[in-house]
């Protein structure tokens, strides 16, 4: 089944997408209440769908497929992470830590947007995409899930574009803080939700989803990897995603960006710094596509003006002012 949300006339709807129509669920319910519902009550509600319900898909405008509870974004691929890490000679070191657990942060859950819709990023210079596939979450919270537990609550996967600002994302991380402001102006799902029983026949015998993703800016293949190249499964990113902790209905978990292209920060990295492919820029499409799951776009918008300017921190005074009482002294 693939889950979708859509505007038709103005109007805001949630259902189904039926080979090339979208149906509506029934008795108004939304994408949030059917994933807290779980897949096994989804698959019921689809088995009741008329045949020739529904409207043409060519007549709605597709919306991001759900509003997530929270994003969490992995970094899993291991050749990624060996383009993002070179120096200036193209040499890359992956840190040990890395091979240790699956590391995440939480992006921007406010700044999603759907397939086709037109992004404006911060003012940047090195505007980069992000090829990834997400997991969504349905049915039951959990906490200190172990991995056969996680699977389980597993609803279904969405490509998922997260768009960087690479130069922010730099310098914010020189604090060893981050990525933040260099992320969170822009993250893309779609087009739709497809449910984990759609791709179960491509989870290999360790458990990974193995489909082809590939990246094209405007029409030329810029990088394609298997989902299959993962270094944790994504019932293992959920597991330790609910350590000492709690996942819901709803969270979006990204793969992080695959290998082989999947940004375009890798290849920069991989050339020595060299900026090529060149950084997106006002105009340029990103398309991604991933067997079985559909088409995700992206449009670059215009850049936002300059940000009202902020002064750099005030050094205080050593010894200092630790009570109102010594500020009065």
């Amino acid at each position: 089944m693939r889950i979708a949300r859509w505007t038709r006339e103005d109007v805001v709807e949630e259902g189904f997408v039926v080979g090339d129509r979208v149906v509506a669920f029934p008795d108004g319910r939304t994408v949030a209440e059917v994933l807290r519902a779980g897949l096994p009550a989804a698959q019921e509600l689809g088995a009741r769908i008329p045949e020739g319900a529904g409207v043409p898909l060519a007549e709605v405008t597709l919306l991001a497929p759900l509003v997530p509870a929270s994003v969490r974004d992995f970094a899993v691929f291991e050749e990624h992470v060996e383009g993002m890490s070179s120096d200036a000679d193209g040499v890359s070191h992956v840190p040990e830590a890395w091979y240790r657990s699956p590391t995440f942060y939480f992006t921007n859950p406010h700044a999603i947007h759907g397939t086709g819709e037109t992004i404006r990023p911060p003012a940047t210079e090195r505007l980069d995409y992000e090829l990834e596939v997400a997991v969504v979450l349905g049915g039951e919270p959990g906490e200190d899930l172990d991995v056969a537990t996680a699977a389980e609550h597993i609803f279904g996967y969405v490509i998922m574009n997260d768009w960087s600002a690479r130069d922010l994302q730099a310098a914010e991380m020189m604090v060893r803080l981050g990525p933040a402001k260099g992320k969170d102006f822009a993250t893309s799902l779609g087009p739709w939700i497809v449910t984990a029983d759609e791709v179960a026949d491509r989870v290999d015998s360790d458990g990974f989803l193995a489909l082809r993703a590939e990246v094209f800016v405007n029409g030329v293949l810029i990088g394609h990897d298997l989902l299959s190249n993962m270094g944790w499964t994504f019932p293992e990113l959920i597991s330790y995603a609910s350590r000492a902790s709690r996942v819901l209905p709803a969270d979006v978990l990204g793969s992080g960006t695959v290998g082989n292209g999947g940004c375009l920060g890798e290849l920069w990295g991989l050339a020595g710094g060299e900026l090529t492919p060149p950084p997106l820029v006002e105009g340029d499409v990103v398309t991604m596509r991933v067997e079985r799951l559909g088409e995700l776009t992206g449009v670059v918008g215009a850049k936002r003006a300059n940000p009202h300017p902020l002064p750099p921190a005030r050094p205080r005074p050593k010894p200092r002012a630790r009570s109102i009482a010594d500020l009065q002294r």
